[in-house]
């Protein structure tokens, strides 16, 4: 196992972490931070690495890259973090401003969960088991925002799924829960 690097928040940025900022993001309505949310996405659909998701949340994606950037170019999406297959941190939105990822979203009856949460994206897809590193950078990182942000307690924690039923799927059925859980208890 890799050693981990010790991350932690100051100004509401993530220590390490590649910084690449996104356009897309406001001002919370409230400060508190009381829920994580994770999702998984990849760019073109099943395909890693590449940098195209980093493009796509900074409103740089060439439509004409792929056939399918067409369908998504003109969104504006963005999550705090992305976590890549290499264990590879990169932060679009400071923690403390609304990245604009879970859209229309319920959590225990609060509606517009990006005005409460952060959103961690991990490049994969539903299908796919998501990497060794992935779960051990995802378990420190989340690790540091519970010792940082009060109101986020590690039973706040889910999916798009779970907060947006229906209309997503991520982190999917190949995201392993329990794993993720048992390496955050022991951070």
């Amino acid at each position: 196992m890799k050693s981990q690097p010790a991350f932690s928040v100051i100004d509401g940025l993530l220590q390490p972490a590649v910084q690449l900022f996104s356009p897309n993001y406001n001002e919370r309505p409230d400060a508190e931070i009381s829920l994580l949310v994770i999702h998984n996405i990849s760019l073109p659909p099943g395909q890693f690495g590449g940098g195209h998701i980093g493009e796509l949340f900074s409103n740089c994606l060439d439509p004409g890259a792929h056939p399918y950037f067409r369908e998504v170019a003109g969104l504006e999406v963005s999550a705090h973090l992305l976590i890549d297959r290499e264990g590879r941190v990169t932060q679009f939105v400071p923690f403390d401003k609304r990245a604009w990822h879970a859209g229309r979203s319920c959590y225990a009856g609060r509606e517009n969960c990006n005005d409460f949460s952060i959103g961690i994206e991990l490049e994969g897809t539903d299908d796919t088991p998501f990497s060794d590193r992935q779960y051990e950078v995802l378990s420190a990182v989340v690790g540091a925002l519970l010792a940082h942000y009060p109101g986020l307690e590690p039973e706040r924690i889910t999916g798009h799924s779970d907060i947006a039923p229906g209309r997503k799927t991520d982190p999917g059925p190949r995201f392993d829960w329990e794993r993720f859980r048992t390496l955050l208890a022991g951070n």
